[in-house]
């Protein structure tokens, strides 16, 4: 009976709120409110029976094993306003939350004859320092929590500074990347990176890192994984 009135009074001084949208949460609420819960729209890849968009994407490429992308991306929609305060805002615990809801998704594809690890899309240091952090590590904080998969940002970085990808053609996109990408040689206990990208739109950022990976551990094999798909 105490417990409850504490509560309620906790929540009267100390309200909840909507991580995306800053509204206060119901009771009923988890992280994001009713309203952001309902703006936002899942793939459901993982339900697919067939190859997805994001398997597509890849076709002719580069070779992926497994694609997974939570949320279709749309212009002035809630997915594009957890993009903006995930990556401008400081609401990191956007990352972490959406990790791990996406690895419950892929914990299916999980076997024992792998050694996986999580990579996130590295930032350049420069755009690092000035947002003070990489919102691809926050997503796989969030996976790792749901899937016990360890994280490694040592093997590749981003040694050039590239200009935003936003308003590029897809060749735009790769003339804009090349070697943009160093690989760190050490030997490695792992055999298969599960890459992990916030929103994914032509694919040529993961396109180029496979490549980059595969010039200097080529047993290495790759899946990719991201919050939204535009």
């Amino acid at each position: 009976m105490i417990r409850p009135i504490l509560n309620d009074l906790l929540h009267l001084v100390y309200p909840e709120l909507c991580v995306c949208c800053q509204r206060e949460l119901s009771a009923n609420d988890n992280t994001l409110c009713s309203f952001c819960s309902s703006d936002i729209s899942l793939t459901n890849f993982d339900q697919f029976q067939e190859p997805s968009p994001m398997d597509k994407l890849f076709w002719g490429r580069v070779k992926v094993d497994r694609t997974y992308a939570h949320l279709f991306f749309e212009k002035q929609g809630g997915v594009q306003n957890i993009l903006f305060n995930l990556k401008y805002k400081h609401q990191k615990s956007l990352g972490i939350y959406f990790g791990k809801e996406i690895g419950e998704k892929i914990k299916p594809w999980l076997i024992s004859n792998k050694n996986y690890v999580l990579i996130p899309v590295p930032l350049h240091h420069r755009k690092k320092f000035i947002r003070g952090y990489n919102q691809s590590e926050l997503i796989c904080r969030g996976i790792s929590e749901s899937t016990d998969l360890p994280i490694n940002t040592k093997l590749i970085n981003r040694s050039r500074f590239t200009e935003t990808q936003t308003k590029k053609s897809r060749f735009e996109r790769w003339d804009n990347l090349q070697k943009a990408f160093t690989v760190n040689p050490s030997k490695l206990d792992f055999n298969h990176v599960v890459l992990v990208d916030d929103v994914i739109t032509t694919g040529s950022t993961i396109e180029n890192i496979i490549l980059a990976i595969k010039e200097v551990h080529p047993q290495l094999s790759f899946s990719v994984v991201t919050l939204a798909i535009a």
